[in-house]
């Protein structure tokens, strides 16, 4: 076609015959950029991707609304609707948000986005085991097996026993399985296979009716190994950030319930929840008792389960 262009300009009243060749080569070209879909694909990306990449990018990731018209004028939008995009393009166009926020030297963001949806998912005892793990670290656990010669077969009797429900003063201590689960889920805590440089937990923890029964159901030659739980690098600035963990936390906590309680009509006591586990150690009842994080019997939880 460029050859057949170039041709016409040179015969002699070839004005006419250039005309026809250039109308040839465009209606060409649209043909071809219809065939490969370029069209299409134009149309989506303009749809995508605004005048300005930064505030469209704030505007995707904020999940706000997005106006569909065609841009005028000083980057307006009409008032002619089009249709709404694929899910697949409002994902990928949240990204390239993301990524315009993060080349944008003037964004800043305290917090990670998730904190606030994790405080809606988590229970006043589950906040309780947190704080515990915040402040006095890693928490002991044991696995209760079978032995066998080379530990060949051996059987898992009772998996992931603690003491954290009554170390962290948990009101349901027969959930506390749950909720390390759902620690778990949240990318909170991690389930180690490491044990605990302080053996002084294994000792106490070992000492409990519930490891003693569970060695007795493995038989004599029963095995206990030992791990731990922890938080997570994500766990441990959850907590720095949404828990209060300094001198200071047993007034805020005292505050938030009596702000809670008024909010309810119901009087409050000068301190409660979070704040007796503050001022000092779990009262007498409620003593420690064993538990895993799938209840006596059952798998481990977290990965890598057998040691």
């Amino acid at each position: 076609m460029r050859t057949g262009v170039g041709i016409a300009r040179r015969l002699p009243f070839g004005g006419v015959a250039l005309k026809v060749a250039e109308e040839a080569a465009d209606q060409a070209r649209h043909t071809a950029r219809r065939m490969l879909g370029v069209d299409e694909v134009e149309r989506r990306v303009m749809r995508m991707v605004p005048e300005r990449v930064t505030e469209a990018g704030r505007a995707w990731s904020s999940g706000g609304p997005q106006a569909t018209g065609p841009v005028g004028p000083g980057g307006t939008h009409g008032h002619e609707a089009e249709p709404e995009p694929e899910p697949g393009d409002v994902l990928l166009a949240r990204g390239a948000g993301l990524l315009a926020q993060a080349a944008d030297v003037r964004f800043e963001e305290s917090t990670h986005p998730a904190y606030g949806r994790i405080l809606d998912e988590l229970t006043p005892d589950e906040a309780r085991i947190l704080r515990l793990m915040a402040t006095k670290g890693a928490q002991p656990a044991v696995d209760v097996r079978t032995g066998r010669p080379l530990r060949i077969g051996s059987e898992m009797i009772a998996a992931g026993l603690t003491v954290i429900g009554a170390e962290a003063g948990c009101r349901y201590v027969e959930r506390v399985p749950s909720y390390l689960n759902n620690l778990f889920r949240l990318g909170l805590i991690w389930f180690s296979h490491e044990e605990l440089h302080d053996l002084r937990g294994y000792q106490v923890l070992e000492a409990q009716p519930e490891v003693g029964d569970a060695m007795k159901r493995a038989g004599r030659a029963s095995r206990v190994v030992r791990r731990s739980i922890a938080l997570t690098p994500f766990g441990d600035d959850f907590c720095r950030v949404c828990l209060p963990l300094g001198v200071g936390s047993r007034d805020a906590i005292d505050q938030a319930g009596l702000a809670s309680t008024s909010s309810r009509g119901v009087p409050a006591e000068p301190t409660g929840g979070l704040a007796r586990e503050a001022s000092g150690p779990v009262p007498a009842q409620d003593t420690p008792r064993a538990e895993g994080p799938f209840g006596r019997r059952g798998r481990p939880a977290g990965p890598g389960r057998t040691s």
